[in-house]
């Protein structure tokens, strides 16, 4: 299956597509307004200990507090034991909620204690970042665990026994004093100075780590992980990425260097875009992008589903719309469902929803035919690397299943709640539709060479304030590049996500 990285770049963004024979299948955003902290390491102060939920809250330097819950906190080795029995892979904290405490929180915590934490999970809605004090530094072919001593474990994917003796030798016999590690499925059959250099690097990053720790005054940032484009390197190449292409001269150069340091072989695999059209128009992702945010999911068959996303979970409907069918009612919904529960796999993995999930299934009456929808809704999840947990279908047609989320799903982070509905639906953020706004000036201008032209753009008042104001030195930019004049017009009776270009 070819797989590519297609990776666009800007000062004002970061955009990450992974393709999948040429479709659109996952897709991450990184802006300077919100810069990802999941990973992140810092030193805090607990502000607040809640002896009734078992919690605290920690000041860590963030808007709002982090909350600790005490499983997070003791220093408990089954940490291990859990993250090993997952059924997927996972480079981080895993949910340690279900392991039993022997000491309640207000016996470990004060207040105005300072305390190490890493973030497991990004602040998503009113919700705080949750932070754990069991911290893990990943890497290309193994995760460091500082806090768990002497404690080697092999990623269950790995199912060569031969191979998982090999990997164990490897890291045992260059043990440090303290920590431990988990092998992950990357590092089956690469050559044991590879792990060791892996191993290394990451025992420098904890250096690091503890000598700022012993110099700052909380709230401070200690560690901050990868940016969106190294981390998606670094946790995707095991993936089998044939090419990573990249728009950006300075990011190609920082990606080498990068490969230079802990995978100079795939150096070959990174390619510097050169082409006249934008990146993601060349790859065809931009319009994918467009369907991804929609609450409507038409199917091949003519069926479709709802996406709907709450505050507690996402809920999914799914319809026979315009598919009828040949023969009778029971094969049709049958069909409908197979062919839904494959989409709804590659919906979730494609825009990131996580927490509970509830999927309506049209109601089947034969027990076989559920168990025909469930084992395809097991076998689309396959391809997703984020933990996912399924229950068998009910006789109510309902499947409900959770999935690890760790920040905020696509349309979170593309979208504000609409202003002209109240909350109760979705339009693009004024920064998203600003930026398209500039994408679709560079295109346009440049598809029909107006060299020399004016160019008016009808917008919004508030995308004019935002173009006028901030991206005012953009503007400029595309009025050099391009030689043409770029004037801004502010039209209030425009809807927000409607523009003009002329």
């Amino acid at each position: 299956m070819s797989k590519k990285l297609i990776i666009n770049t800007t000062p004002r963004e970061t955009r990450v597509a992974l393709l999948e024979e040429g479709g659109l299948v996952e897709f991450y955003i990184e802006r300077g307004s919100s810069t990802h902290i999941h990973g992140n390491i810092y030193k805090g102060r607990i502000v607040r200990v809640l002896p009734g939920m078992q919690a605290a809250f920690v000041e860590i330097g963030l808007d709002r507090t982090a909350f600790l819950y005490v499983a997070d906190v003791q220093d408990d080795t089954k940490i291990f034991e859990s993250l090993m029995d997952l059924n997927k892979e996972s480079s981080e904290p895993s949910d340690l909620c279900t392991i039993p405490s022997s000491a309640s929180i207000e016996e470990i915590l004060t207040e105005g204690q300072e305390i190490i934490v890493q973030i497991m999970k990004e602040s998503i809605g009113t919700k705080g970042a949750r932070v754990t004090s069991h911290l893990s530094l990943p890497g290309q072919y193994l995760v460091y665990m500082p806090r768990v001593d002497d404690h080697v474990r092999i990623s269950r994917k790995i199912e060569d026994e031969d191979e998982r003796e090999r990997l164990k030798n490897i890291v045992t016999e260059s043990m440090p004093d303290e920590g431990g590690f988990i092998i992950r499925t990357a590092s089956a059959g690469v050559e044991g100075d590879e792990i060791i250099s892996d191993m290394n690097y990451l025992l420098q990053t904890w250096q690091r780590i503890k000598e700022k720790a012993d110099q700052v005054r909380p709230p401070s940032v200690l560690h901050q992980d990868l940016d969106v484009t190294l981390r998606t390197i670094r946790d995707m190449l095991s993936a089998g990425i044939d090419e990573i292409i990249i728009d950006s001269q300075t990011e190609h150069k920082k990606i080498i260097s990068f490969m230079d340091n802990l995978l100079p072989r795939m150096k070959e695999k990174v390619i510097l875009y050169q082409g006249e059209e934008p990146i993601f128009d060349n790859f065809g992702i931009e319009i994918e992008i467009d369907e991804m945010l929609q609450e409507k999911v038409w199917l091949k068959s003519g069926s479709y589903i709802i996406i709907q996303n709450t505050e507690a979970l996402t809920a999914i409907d799914v319809n026979t719309g315009k598919f009828t069918g040949k023969k009778n009612l029971e094969e049709t919904i049958l069909k409908t469902n197979l062919e839904a529960a494959k989409e709804i796999a590659y919906q979730l993995r494609l825009r990131n929803m996580g927490g509970i999930i509830i999927i309506d299934f049209i109601d089947m009456v034969r027990p076989e035919n559920r168990d025909k929808v469930y084992a395809a809704m097991q076998e689309g999840l396959k391809k997703d690397r984020s933990i996912t947990r399924i229950s068998e279908i009910s006789e109510l047609g309902l499947l409900e299943m959770t999935r690890k989320r760790v920040r905020s799903s696509i349309t979170d982070a593309m979208c504000n709640p609409c202003e002209f509905c109240e909350g109760k639906g979705y339009i693009k953020s004024k920064e998203s539709i600003s930026y398209e706004i500039l994408r679709t000036i560079d295109r346009e201008v440049h598809s029909y060479l107006y060299k020399g032209r004016d160019v008016k753009v009808h917008v919004h008042p508030s995308l004019s304030d935002i173009l006028l104001g901030p991206l005012a030195g953009d503007i400029n930019e595309l009025e050099i590049e391009h030689s043409v004049s770029i004037e801004i017009k502010s039209n209030p009776s425009l809807h927000l996500e409607d523009y003009h270009i002329h």
